[in-house]
């Protein structure tokens, strides 16, 4: 079995970080978000995986590699602009040749994995297996419909007005068959080749189409509160840690993970929070679910459940929360503003905000 990951979309719903990041990159807990699946898609014990990569393909190239730290074997598909994830699937039809696979969507993040479910599919072997989850508003989603008996009857995307709650999950399995679906698709209103049409194809044609409903965690980290979220469940798992620099006068309750070359002195730290290498906490709070990477500086300062990505600085401001700040941001004292803030910063920003 090999594997197909999307990882070409622009993002537009993370803008302004998207601006100059891929979506797939930003981190969580200070790994990217695509490096969950990619973990996820070796634990299931598969090892050739096909990247499919637009116009922020060598953001992602550089960060992913071979693979071979990841335990896989990459090779990059390039689509010239997102046509839809079944356009996808065409474009690396001579790299997955006649093999089953499972594709995966590089912005998603599901917790406990993959390995039943490839398992399961390996047993199996329908022409197509899908997972689903309940969601409130299925109006965003690929929605499927289902008999009595739980079989899939009736797949669409993004509906007006949904016959169902049950959203397809960004995983998919497919044998060599969904080619030849995806070979008699017409673009979509959307002008896009939706792998919904492909999987329905399928079922009208009679070929077996099985699903499983997830009651586990998923997010389509596609938006700045679904990335604040998964950045919270995954700080819950951390492991406390200090490999850094910590002065008697800091403390450090629960989970904190303070990574070597950072140095926090004179503040205090609630976990679980994960400080990155060479970043400086200084006279400063830094409260539950907050992500620090390398190289950013907080001083006499507050932030809790929030993400800062590499390089940032927050001097001098009470109170930041909720908040995701891109690369190399400045934040700084300005007079006569609220006192409580709520930022989404692009990289290089710099922004001035009362102490």
């Amino acid at each position: 079995m090999k594997a197909l990951v999307l990882a070409g979309g622009s993002g537009t719903r993370l803008r302004p970080i998207t601006h100059t990041s891929a979506k797939q990159l930003v981190p969580v807990a200070n790994k990217p978000v695509l490096f969950y699946g990619l973990e996820a898609i070796a634990d299931a014990g598969i090892r050739d995986v096909g990247i499919v990569v637009g116009d922020t393909h060598a953001e992602i190239e550089a960060a992913v590699g071979d693979g071979s730290r990841l335990g896989v074997n990459v090779t990059y598909l390039r689509q010239d602009a997102p046509l839809g994830l079944a356009h996808a699937v065409k474009i690396a039809r001579d790299y997955l040749g006649d093999d089953d696979f499972v594709m995966y969507l590089g912005d998603n993040f599901i917790v406990g994995g993959i390995r039943s479910l490839v398992t399961r599919f390996g047993h199996d072997r329908p022409a197509a297996q899908i997972m689903l989850t309940q969601v409130p508003d299925p109006t965003q989603f690929g929605v499927a419909e289902l008999d009595d008996q739980g079989r899939v009857v009736a797949l669409e995307e993004k509906p007006r007005q949904p016959k169902s709650d049950l959203a397809l999950v960004g995983v998919y399995l497919f044998t060599a068959a969904v080619h030849e679906a995806v070979a008699e698709l017409k673009p979509s209103a959307r002008g896009e080749l939706e792998i919904t049409d492909a999987i329905q194809w399928l079922i009208d044609d009679g070929r077996r189409v099985e699903s499983t409903i997830i009651s586990g965690y998923w997010k389509d980290t596609g938006n700045v509160a679904d990335m604040l979220e998964v950045n919270r469940l995954v700080l819950e798992s951390l492991t406390p840690a200090v490999r850094g620099e910590v002065d008697a006068a800091s403390e450090l309750i629960g989970r904190v993970v303070v990574e070597e070359g950072a140095v926090v002195t004179r503040s205090r730290i609630v976990g679980p929070v994960v400080v990155g290498p060479g970043a400086l906490v200084r006279d400063s709070y830094v409260g539950p679910f907050t992500s620090v990477a390398a190289g950013c500086v907080i001083a006499d300062s507050e932030i809790e459940y929030s993400i800062l990505l590499a390089r940032s600085s927050i001097t001098g401001v009470r109170r930041v929360e909720a908040s995701l700040i891109g690369h190399d941001v400045e934040v700084t004292p300005a007079p006569n503003t609220p006192r409580a803030h709520r930022l989404v910063l692009g990289d290089h920003s710099k922004v001035q905000i009362s102490a």
